[in-house]
């Protein structure tokens, strides 16, 4: 028999490639979409599947307990997965407000759904939570050090998710997830932004030196990640989800360049951003103990993910020919070059 699974946020980046995946792997499951359809919110995500009889969307605000409430009885769902959140740390930095309450009180919102009728609950959460990782590696015990307002709004989340299992019981789990890559990434995130940028030859802005660390992981390797932990994941834990490598993000830049055949002279340092943490990295010894492995080393998914923008000009040209030049000039128009020491 199976699940019907209630997927909020999956318009956005990684929660259509969750749909994607659940709907190609879980024959017997049916998926509904509740989505607000921010400006990263797509419905071009999701149309491969509107003819799909096991998927149905809606548009609804997780924060709206009523439009939640409705949802989760009208479909009979079984399980909440929740990607819904504000993610991108640059407008978090500029506009917090919107993060906190995406991602916390929405997360509450759908918590309070959860427990009013004992379904499954799990959190899609970052290892932004733990913050600037100097040396080592971040396990799921660490405690939580964020340091940027969306940092802090996740870690809010992680925070209301864990209460809810102490204090009421709700089956939760939790899973934090390295830097995701791959098919309908909104372009402000720093590899399809760099790879469309050098399709036009227009400058890749690297924030500083560029030797910030980051484990940059297969959007699909996540997913299946994510669906694991919500099917034999143990209640009230979490679980770290990346390749357990760390890359530059300068090592990044050049691989973009290089698969695209591009020159290094599109490459400009720009004025680093606030707060800016510089290492990430975390074990997953434990979600490897319920067998799952990553199929993509980061050199990989980068590569993998560059050829998907170079295939998909259709899903992408659009979006940077709206409102996203707006935003752009205004993040990096006056953003001054880097200046070292």
């Amino acid at each position: 028999m199976g699940r019907t699974l209630l997927v909020t946020g999956g318009a956005g980046f990684i929660g259509s490639n969750y749909v994607h995946y659940v709907l190609g792997s879980q024959p017997e499951d049916r998926v509904v979409v509740l989505d607000k359809l921010t400006y990263a919110g797509n419905l071009d995500n999701l149309k491969s599947l509107v003819d799909d009889p096991r998927y149905h969307f809606v548009q609804g605000d997780i924060c709206d307990a009523e439009t939640v409430a409705r949802v989760l009885d009208a479909h009979g769902v079984d399980a909440i997965v929740n990607f819904a959140a504000e993610t991108h740390v640059d407008r978090s930095i500029a506009d917090p407000d919107a993060f906190i309450r995406t991602d916390v009180l929405g997360t509450h919102t759908l918590l309070e759904a959860a427990r009013e009728r004992g379904m499954r609950y799990h959190q899609v959460s970052t290892d932004e939570v733990y913050g600037h990782v100097p040396e080592g590696a971040s396990v799921e015990t660490d405690p939580l050090e964020p340091r940027s307002p969306y940092a802090a709004s996740k870690a809010g989340g992680d925070l209301l998710v864990n209460a809810y299992f102490v204090t009421y019981g709700l089956h939760t789990t939790i899973t934090r997830g390295s830097n995701n890559i791959g098919p309908f990434q909104y372009p402000e995130k720093v590899l399809p932004l760099f790879a469309t940028n050098a399709m036009e030859g227009e400058m890749l802005p690297v924030y500083g030196d560029g030797l910030q660390e980051r484990d940059y992981q297969w959007v699909g390797d996540h997913c299946e990640a994510i669906d694991l932990v919500l099917r034999r994941g143990a209640p009230g834990e979490a679980y770290n989800v990346g390749t357990g490598t760390s890359i530059t993000n300068m090592e990044m830049t050049q691989l973009v360049l290089e698969t695209l055949g591009k020159d290094r002279g599109l490459i400009r340092h720009v004025a680093d951003r606030p707060g800016h943490d510089r290492r990430y990295c975390i074990d997953t010894a434990k979600i490897r103990a319920l067998g799952w492995r990553s199929r993509h080393t980061p050199q990989e998914a980068i590569r993998e993910s560059v050829r998907w923008y170079v295939d998909n000009e259709w899903w992408w040209r659009p979006i940077k020919s709206g409102a996203f030049k707006a935003y752009y000039q205004e993040m990096y128009g006056s953003r001054g070059d880097y200046q070292a020491g």
